[in-house]
């Protein structure tokens, strides 16, 4: 029932990330708050300019390519300490993303358990330290983690390391 609830969860996500235009006859400027409060991330009024239509198309395109950069999973074995209540377990990443870990650990946290994690990148890097949420639990030691309010600097360290090794399809 919980994986369900998940998954539901992850797909309504998924789907509000995605870029919707709404294309109206309804000229009054309600029409505009209406349609933005449904989700719209762009609003045409009809008859349809074709070159505005395919502007839009562009820009979401980019948006849509930003968020699959930004949630490819690559592979990648890192050193990682994991911080779970005052347990501290050392454990490995076998892939990372820009928004969470899959790791493998020698005991699992709970789903929904919070964490606190330092990610050793490269010998060269310091430790990306960072917040995270158990989100699911896989075999019997490893554990999909998502990253919580991952501080600027840190974000950035790990785009530039992910960076390179995600295509850009």
């Amino acid at each position: 029932m919980e994986s369900t609830l998940l998954a539901r969860c992850a797909a309504r996500d998924s789907i509000a990330r995605l870029p919707f235009i709404m294309i109206s006859d309804d000229q009054r400027p309600s029409a505009v708050a209406v349609g933005f409060a449904a989700g719209a991330s762009f609003f045409l009024y009809k008859p349809i300019d074709k070159d505005r239509l395919l502007k839009l198309v562009r820009a979401t395109q980019g948006a849509m390519g930003h968020e699959r950069r930004r949630t490819r999973r690559v592979p990648i074995q890192s050193k990682v300490r994991l911080l779970i209540g005052d347990e501290e377990l050392d454990a490995e990443t076998i892939d990372a993303s820009m928004s969470g870990l899959l790791v493998r650990a020698p005991r699992i946290a709970p789903v929904g358990s919070c964490l606190r994690m330092s990610l050793q990148l490269s010998q060269r890097m310091r430790p990306i330290v960072a917040y995270g949420t158990v989100v699911r639990i896989q075999g019997g030691n490893q554990m999909g983690i998502h990253l919580e309010h991952l501080a600027l600097p840190e974000s950035e360290r790990l785009q530039e390391f992910l960076l390179h090794a995600i295509p850009n399809d």
